[in-house]
């Protein structure tokens, strides 16, 4: 048992040296010799790929269905209908909806599943601290309008090409 112990400590320490000592010969090919390597020497495949887009925000809401007081879900007509009042005006250029299943726990720790939705929405980075007011304006609409105890936010930096 020791022996074979031993002999698979030896094995990997041999595998090891001989990968160690290849990394520099490997390293070496790609470039010309004494040169480093530059984004014309890197093969395309280990290059980084191209950066599109401008700087966006992309904020993402999370609208539960289920009523806390016991009251009819909100259906698909009351949602979109809410998004045609309060969404469309505040954020014209574009949003995305997405249906989904979602759980949290409520203010009395049960935790809650239900049906939602989640509403998409991308603005220039400059335009974020001017998009701020209309997204709670949303947020605190939907929480009356629906008797709901929150609606959960995301806001996430990336870029955008359209």
């Amino acid at each position: 048992m020791i022996m074979n112990a031993m002999r698979t400590r030896l094995a990997v320490a041999t595998a090891s040296a001989l990968l160690f000592a290849g990394v520099p010969a490997a390293y070496a090919t790609l470039t010309d010799a004494g040169t480093r390597p530059t984004a014309a020497t890197v093969p395309a495949t280990l290059t980084a790929p191209t950066v599109r887009g401008a700087a966006y925000v992309e904020t993402r809401l999370f609208f539960g269905t289920e009523r806390p007081d016991g009251g009819p879900a909100v259906t698909d007509g009351q949602f979109m209908d809410f998004v045609d009042r309060q969404v469309t005006p505040a954020f014209p250029d574009g949003l995305t909806v997405q249906d989904g299943r979602g759980q949290w726990r409520d203010r009395n720790g049960v935790i809650e599943r239900e049906r939602s939705y989640e509403l998409i929405l991308l603005y220039p980075v400059g335009r974020a601290k001017a998009a701020d007011p209309g997204i709670e304006g949303i947020r605190d609409a939907y929480e009356k309008e629906f008797g709901q105890e929150a609606v959960a936010r995301l806001d996430e930096p990336t870029r955008a090409d359209f």
